[in-house]
């Protein structure tokens, strides 16, 4: 890492960037991921330098990051291409709840703002236990697409947070592989699973 903590952050998912924003710490980042959405004014307020296969390297350089946040190994490429440019990139793989949780204590860590992302996690478990404590009358099947072409099924925080909802995610035994390649489905698949609700990413 170039400076500590450091000042200038490029964030190449969008839950990094989310996270950043709720710590408050926004000023730091200088270029996001096209997906980038939350908070809504992140789409007039930071460059965008990447989808989440493809970047652009140059962008990037110009924005003299002293860090690049990646995600997962669907980014394993493009983290390998930022680090033989000479960048420093740190790759979270959070896959569950728990890991969540462990990325935001980790970005607190890195901006040097523990208490700050103390707080957040604090405020999601307690908000976690909410929602535990409901008991639905009902317990919809549930299909969440993760991605359309092709077709990918929850991840596990995805499928986690479907229970905590009071739901069931109907391709739940896939939602813990370990790579994006093994939640792949078939159309005819989510049909044979009959879900009572689908939601797209």
């Amino acid at each position: 890492m170039l400076k500590f903590p450091p000042e200038r952050i490029v964030c190449l998912s969008s839950e990094t960037v989310e996270t950043i924003y709720r710590l408050c710490e926004e000023k730091r980042i200088v270029g996001v991921t096209g997906y980038a959405s939350r908070p809504k004014r992140v789409r007039k307020e930071k460059s965008r330098v990447s989808s989440f296969k493809s970047m652009k390297v140059k962008e990037i350089l110009d924005l003299r990051p002293d860090i690049i946040f990646t995600f997962s190994d669907v980014q394993a490429n493009l983290s390998r291409d930022l680090m033989l440019a000479g960048l420093n990139v740190f790759c979270f793989n959070q896959r569950s709840v728990a890991g969540i949780l462990s990325m935001i204590t980790m970005i607190g860590a890195i901006l040097d703002c523990t208490e700050k992302a103390k707080d957040l996690t604090n405020e999601l478990v307690a908000k976690i236990k909410k929602y535990k404590s409901k008991k639905p009358a009902l317990i919809p099947k549930v299909y969440f697409e993760e991605w359309d072409e092709p077709l990918i099924s929850a991840i596990r925080w995805v499928s986690e947070i479907v229970e905590i909802a009071g739901g069931t995610d109907v391709f739940s035994e896939k939602s813990v592989l370990p790579r994006a390649e093994s939640r792949y489905v078939f159309s005819s698949e989510v049909v044979n699973k009959n879900p009572d609700i689908i939601l797209a990413s």
